[in-house]
């Protein structure tokens, strides 16, 4: 995607930014980082996760070419999860500075990133709502259908991608993804997942 794909306030924004390249699987930003930037997503495409001690993490969404990320610090706060490119990316950096001075000039651009606020927290309540109210499986169930919406059309995927996107040990994905495998539900071949056909409710 270049400057010219964007949205007109998107790509005069970004037009203010340094552009800044990230090779895949380079952190952008870790969690407690202190926050001036906003991210403008040109190319690749980019996960935000939590991470425990233990070296548990937990994916909390996707950024793709044509998005931003990294607009929660605009109030002064540190940043609360981490950002690495899943494969090489360009980004657009905008400083707090530079995005508060276009949103005063462009106040459309601020209420659409307020929407996007909204949409976002409503995800991460959502995935919060199923880690604590679905079992393993279903939520597993529910990653596998959004990732793969057509039957039969691969996506890259790795277990421990899997296990991060439910919340649930590798372990514990290898062994259900196993499972489906012997019952003909979905297919994975060289880190390839596919779905061969609808899932079971329960497992």
């Amino acid at each position: 995607m270049t400057l010219q794909q964007l949205s007109p306030d998107l790509k005069s924004l970004a037009a203010q930014g340094k552009q800044q390249s990230f090779k895949k699987g380079a952190l952008i930003f870790k969690d407690g980082d202190k926050g001036d930037a906003l991210y403008i997503l040109l190319e690749g495409r980019v996960r935000a996760y939590g991470s425990a001690i233990s070296g548990k993490e937990i994916t909390y969404g996707y950024v793709v070419a044509g998005e931003y990320f990294g607009e929660l610090t605009l109030d002064g706060g540190s940043r609360s999860a981490n950002c690495e490119a899943l494969e090489p990316c360009l980004c657009a950096v905008v400083s707090n500075a530079q995005l508060e001075a276009f949103m005063q000039e462009h106040p459309r651009f601020g209420t659409e990133m307020l929407h996007t606020v909204i949409r976002r927290a409503r995800q991460s309540t959502d995935n919060a709502r199923s880690i604590a109210l679905m079992d393993v499986y279903s939520r597993l169930k529910r990653a596998i259908e959004k990732i793969t919406p057509e039957i039969n059309k691969g996506i890259n995927v790795t277990h421990s991608d899997l296990a991060a996107d439910v919340g649930a040990s590798r372990e514990m994905v290898s062994k259900l993804l196993k499972d489906l495998e012997v019952g003909g539900y979905v297919k994975m071949q060289n880190r390839n997942l596919s779905r061969l056909k609808a899932l079971p409710e329960r497992w």
